[in-house]
Formats: structure tokens, C-alpha cells, sequence
């Protein structure tokens, strides 16, 4: 499907998704990051409130872009906010489907694909299904459907099958940091040695496995977030309030923080001795195609400071993450690393071959050692 009826549409923010790779690169060779018309929201929850804040300023129709596994972020601003029973503000979601029912899917997916459709049901949200074999003639049928809808305050969503939307360009995004992030958590894990470690969603905790498994290592201490981006933070904190005896080690991403960065809030408040948060940023949401972040615009350190952590430190070379990986792991305080890396990594990079309630169990039975 070609995306030639979003010319209809002047307003798209949302979280990027790899299903919807032709719409991102679409929004960004035509907008880029121009604010009137496009914003990459930190949170799908955001992106709500974004788009309701523009139709109050303008009476139009906005678009809110997201995979499925944001549907429980928009559920709040969507039933207390846009619902036509409160201020009854329209928008168009489009909602890339992944776990969707009979097709191969991650296993972080596979729920979320079963009720994508029924949690819309229940919000009271109209949908249409863009299959790989969908005319536009059958989409153009569905949008005038919708288009009453939006006139009563009503919100309607467009759900985006496997390989069914289409654009010609594909935008490469790079930035002009040296390290790669498989290296930096190569580091990481090295200093860490024995200590527990919790990984962010996405590239990371694929190439923290791929590490483990190269270097013949147990995966026991390692906890691998495989879904709910930007909770890793929260897990880590859990834990290490409840062992402090152990070191823990939060691996994070920048898109991650930016999604719920109240967490660090609450660590800062708590400030558990026994905990080291990491961020590798490289501006990008790359796990899902690449597109930028807000991280390069904002001072991660003083926003971080100002949470309450006492030991703050960016780096963006090898040495200099080396000594503050040792620093950290050898004081007995709240400690956190902003690590600038490049985008990309390998192209045979694989995914973790342990089922997530077998990683559950072997990290539970570490704990109780």
C-alpha cells in the first residue's frame, strides 16, 4: 500500500516502529523533525496529548503513529482525554500489528498481537486492517467511513500488517559518535564479571546475549528485557532495593529514559548504594529503523543531577568509559554513565535463544544463591 492518503493529514507524532518503517521514512524525507508537522513523542501517551493539542489549535484531524505494544500507554489519555463522553477530540492511530495471530513473531509480542484488535474494540475506537493485499480503493472506503467519526469526536485506527505499507526511499540515519554500542556493552559486562545485570528492550540485550554466548559465559545473572520499553530502570531498582548485597547494573537506552524518565526520579529519590545505571544514547530509536530521538537536544547529566544521583559522569571514548565503569563498580553509591555511541550494528545480529520465562527462572534461581 502506498502512502499517498496521508497527503490528506498535516500533523503525525508518534513512537517509531519497524512495521511501519515505510511511514516513518515517509514523515521523515517529507517533514523531517519540522515541529508544525511532525514530532517523534517520547511515549505513545504523549503523542496523544501532542495530537490533542493540536486539534484544539487548529480543528483538524491529527495522526498518532505506534506499534501495538504502545496500545496500554494511550489507553489513559485516551479514555479520561480524547473519548467523546469527555472532550470528544478525533485522531487517526496507525498501529503497525506486530505478534499479529499465524505470523512468526518475537515472544515479547505474541500477547499484545492477540488483543490489538480487541483493546481497540473495548476503547471504542473503529479500525481497519492493511493487509499486504489491500487496494486503495478498499482504504480510501474505510478513511470516508472514518470521516464521520472524527466529525462526532471519535478516534478511528488504521492496523498495519506485516509488509503491507510501501515508500521508495529508505532514510539512513548516523551521528558522529566512535563507539559502537556492542563494544561499550562488551566493556560493561567485563567490569561487571559476576554482578547482576538488567538490559534495556531492543539491539542491546541481543548483543548483551550474542556476548555471553561468544565468551561461553552463563546468562544466570543477566535479566533481558524483552518487552515494556523503558522499565529496565524500574526492574533494576526493584531488585537492588530488595539484594543489596549485590551490585546491580541497569544497561539503558535513550529512547528507553525518554519514555518514562519519572524512574529516574524515584531512583534518585531512593538512591540504592548497590546500583549503576548506564545509558548508551545515540539519539536514535535504532531497534525500530533509526529515527532520532530528543536525546541529542537535552542535558542527560543535569537532568540526571537534578533526579538526586550523586555520582554523574557522560563519556564518549573507550578509556574514559573504562575508568568510570571501575569507578562506579568500586564505590558503594548510586552511580550513573551517559555513554555516546554511534548508530548501527551487525547485520547478522541474532536474537536471544532462551524463552523469557526460562531467562525468569535462571535469574530467580541466581538470587538465591
Amino acid at each position: 500500500m502506498r502512502l499517498d492518503f496521508l497527503k490528506d493529514f498535516d500533523f503525525f507524532t508518534g513512537v517509531p516502529d519497524s512495521q511501519l518503517r515505510p511511514l516513518c521514512d515517509y514523515l521523515m524525507d517529507t517533514y523531517g523533525a519540522d515541529a508544525r508537522h511532525h514530532i517523534i513523542a517520547a511515549n505513545e501517551g504523549n503523542a496523544v496529548a501532542l495530537a490533542a493539542g493540536y486539534h484544539l489549535a487548529t480543528g483538524k484531524v491529527p495522526v498518532v503513529y505506534l506499534q501495538n505494544s504502545g496500545e496500554g500507554n494511550i489507553i489513559n489519555p485516551l479514555a479520561s482525554l480524547m473519548n467523546e463522553e469527555v472532550y470528544g477530540i478525533p485522531c487517526l492511530f496507525i498501529i503497525g500489528w506486530r505478534g499479529e495471530p499465524g505470523v512468526h513473531d518475537e515472544p515479547q509480542h505474541i500477547f499484545q498481537g492477540k488483543v490489538t484488535l480487541k483493546l481497540l474494540e473495548d476503547m471504542n475506537i473503529s479500525s481497519f486492517v492493511i493487509r499486504r493485499e489491500t487496494t486503495a480503493e478498499e482504504l480510501e472506503r474505510a478513511l470516508a467511513s472514518f470521516r464521520p467519526l472524527w466529525a462526532e469526536g471519535k478516534q478511528t485506527a488504521l492496523v498495519v500488517c506485516k509488509g503491507a505499507l510501501e515508500y521508495e526511499k529508505k532514510a539512513e540515519y548516523k551521528n558522529g559518535n566512535i563507539m559502537l554500542r556492542e563494544d561499550v556493552i562488551r566493556h560493561i559486562a567485563a567490569v561487571a564479571e559476576e554482578d547482576l545485570i538488567v538490559s534495556t528492550t531492543g539491539k542491546a540485550s541481543r548483543e548483551f546475549f550474542e556476548i555471553r554466548e561468544a565468551d561461553r559465559q552463563p546468562h544466570g545473572t543477566d535479566f533481558l528485557t524483552v518487552g515494556s520499553m523503558g522499565h529496565s530502570s524500574s526492574i533494576a531498582l526493584g531488585i537492588a532495593l530488595q539484594k543489596p548485597e549485590k551490585k546491580v547494573w541497569v544497561i539503558d537506552g535513550d529512547g528507553a529514559v525518554l519514555m518514562h524518565m519519572g524512574a529516574m526520579a524515584v531512583i534518585g529519590a531512593n538512591k540504592p548504594g548497590n546500583l549503576i545505571h548506564i545509558v548508551i544514547n545515540n539519539g536514535a530509536h535504532e531497534s525500530v529503523g533509526g529515527m532520532p530521538t530528543v536525546a541529542e537536544e537535552i542535558d542527560l547529566v543535569k537532568i540526571v543531577q537534578g533526579c538526586g544521583y550523586p555520582n554523574v559522569i557522560c563519556v564518549e571514548d573507550i578509556v574514559s568509559l573504562d575508568k568510570a565503569l571501575l569507578e562506579a563498580k568500586r564505590r558503594n553509591e548510586l552511580s550513573f554513565i551517559e555513554v555516546k555511541c554511534a548508530i548501527g550494528s551487525r547485520a547478522d545480529l541474532g536474537r536471544p535463544t532462551i524463552a523469557p520465562q526460562e531467562n525468569k527462572r535462571a535469574f530467580m534461581d541466581e538470587l538465591k544463591l
